[in-house]
């Protein structure tokens, strides 16, 4: 859940405190399903022909349509248009101002818009724009083909993210044309916007009924908001109509079959990919798992306790830096501090910075600033958390507290809705997936059940959220079918999407390997984490083709 998974994994996105918050999240729970090729699916290596998925409830030809069963395009087909089209590429900066696009051409990346169908069960109907990103292959003689990327959220943007993973691919990067997109709703894809008063919707319960009552009211605004606003589109917003946008960029890109690197949200994007269309994808590596069982609206649900791990592991590094934060001496003692921090909180808001910005900060909004900044165990990320706990410590005493211009970032994003479109796009996409539990008392239940072991992140992962109160999803949600080859990493520590989630997926999926890396609290690791093993394995298999003969392990 890199965005509840603020979690995205991109350069520009790490940028923003916004981009952090939304990768963070988007990790931990999420996707799902739809028909594969009319008849059986062409054989690759290993996986297995399978009839037709028919999870769908509207019409399975329209995912396939023009197509034939190995994946290219046949003419006369319903979303013939979208698949032939050509694409006009050119710049990627849109303004002068437009420091992202700029940086983007200065690294030899070019920019496009697909067309694609809001609904394709109507694909003749109106039609929206992804908006995409390619760093063509330099070592054209040694090709190997397209690898598309996605960063996670949901919600994240990888339009900025070629260059990035280039670098991390080493020398095998010359030889893919690196293709970055923005989903459906996503940053510079047609937009979507709800207009909300929050840019983020991930907070907790609090410390009791009072703080859940206004979660719950909340929550319904905010749904209310977005069907008063975007009726017509919420519906096509989901991770299976991504899906098909990803197969018509591989008909647009004139590719068979099309590589692809998803982290957190985007390795469930990628499974139900692979479940859509089989015979179409060449390597595929999910880095941060989620099985699809464990996707949903609760998308932190089940993950307290290597959250709870993660906090310990921090407080601890922090003790041993007591002279930097004035946290506490003992790890023990941090953790005290935090308790102190959040009682105070509950009896009344913490004022956070000066004028003309000052923000009220409370016990619901303090758990998700501590999971957002346990995703990552180095140095730097730890040293950011504790700057921010120091801030909310000096709060909690009465005394001035400014924020790090960085802080400041995720209050802003948190607390107003500054990137209102941000927001609205992640919680379409999850309530458009996969339907939510419906009375609150069942929510209510459930934080009251798991206060008293788990008293930060309790009351956060078990939250209720906008999707109780969203329009019932037009699709069942996805299941794993049929065996897909993949390369799965997965680190053990993971606080996001957990390290059982990734081995569920595996199990699910006999024919892939997965890649773990012990001993490391962190959500996604290749290209990110500076873990050379890593690295080095996946790049072996881009490379290659060729998954290990057996799971690998590699050591923080």
């Amino acid at each position: 859940m890199r965005y509840a998974e603020k979690i995205t994994h991109s350069p520009a996105a790490r940028a923003t405190a916004a981009a952090l918050l939304a990768l963070a999240l988007g990790l931990t729970a999420s996707p799902a399903l739809a028909a594969p090729p009319t008849g059986e699916a062409t054989k690759t290596p290993g996986t297995h022909p399978t009839a037709t998925d028919t999870t769908s409830t509207r019409p399975t030809a329209t995912d396939t349509a023009g197509t034939d069963p190995a994946g290219t395009q046949t003419a006369g087909g319903p979303l013939d248009r979208y698949y032939n089209q050509r694409l006009a590429w050119g710049s990627c900066r849109e303004s002068p101002d437009d420091t992202v696009g700029g940086d983007l051409d200065k690294a030899g990346v070019q920019c496009a818009d697909v067309t694609v169908p809001l609904d394709y069960a109507a694909p003749r109907g109106r039609t929206i724009t992804v908006a995409i990103s390619r760093l063509k292959a330099t070592d054209t003689r040694h090709r190997i083909g397209a690898i598309l990327l996605n960063n996670g959220g949901p919600g994240g943007t990888a339009l900025e993210s070629p260059p990035h993973i280039r670098e991390a691919m080493k020398e095998v990067g010359s030889r893919y044309d690196i293709i970055g997109f923005d989903p459906r709703f996503v940053g510079r894809s047609t937009p979507l916007d709800c207009g909300w008063p929050v840019s983020f919707t991930w907070f907790s319960a609090g410390a009791g009924r009072a703080g859940f009552d206004r979660q719950v009211a909340l929550s319904k605004g905010l749904a209310e908001k977005c069907r008063a606003t975007n009726a017509s589109v919420l519906p096509h917003v989901t991770t299976r109509n991504t899906a098909r946008d990803m197969d018509v960029i591989r008909g647009a890109l004139g590719e068979r079959k099309i590589s692809y690197l998803g982290y957190s949200y985007g390795t469930y994007l990628g499974t139900v990919y692979t479940q859509m269309f089989p015979g179409r994808y060449d390597r595929m590596v999910l880095d941060g798992a989620v099985a699809p069982g464990d996707y949903g609206p609760r998308l932190l649900k089940g993950t307290v306790g290597e959250n709870d791990r993660a906090l310990a592991a921090w407080a601890a590094w922090a003790a041993d830096r007591h002279a930097a934060y004035g946290l506490g001496r003992t790890r023990a003692a941090v953790l005290a501090t935090i308790d102190r921090v959040m009682a105070r909180a509950a009896r009344a808001p913490l004022t956070i910075g000066t004028a003309p910005e000052v923000f009220r900060v409370d016990d619901t909004h303090i758990p998700m600033f501590l999971f957002m900044g346990i995703a990552d165990d180095t140095d730097r990320s730890r040293a950011s958390l504790a700057e921010q706990v120091s801030v909310l410590a000096e709060a909690a005493k009465g005394r001035p507290a400014t924020p790090s211009p960085e802080f400041k970032e995720v209050l802003r994003f948190a607390l107003s809705g500054a990137d209102s479109p941000s927001g609205s796009a992640q919680m379409a996409i999850i309530c458009g997936d996969v339907p939510a539990q419906r009375d609150p008392e069942l929510y209510w239940r459930d934080i009251e059940r798991t206060r008293a072991a788990h008293p930060v992140f309790g009351p956060l992962t078990e939250n209720i959220g906008p999707c109780s109160f969203w329009n019932a999803p037009r699709e069942n949600p996805t299941r794993v079918r049929h065996d897909a080859p993949a390369l799965i990493v997965a680190a053990t520590g993971d606080p996001r999407t957990t390290y059982r989630s990734s081995v569920t997926l595996h199990d699910q999926l006999p024919s892939s390997r997965l890649l773990t890396l012990k001993g490391a609290n962190r959500h996604a690791v290749y290209g990110e984490y500076g873990n050379a093993c890593v690295d080095t394995k996946v790049n072996r298999y881009l490379a290659t083709g060729r998954l290990p003969s057996k799971d690998e392990v590699c050591v923080k």
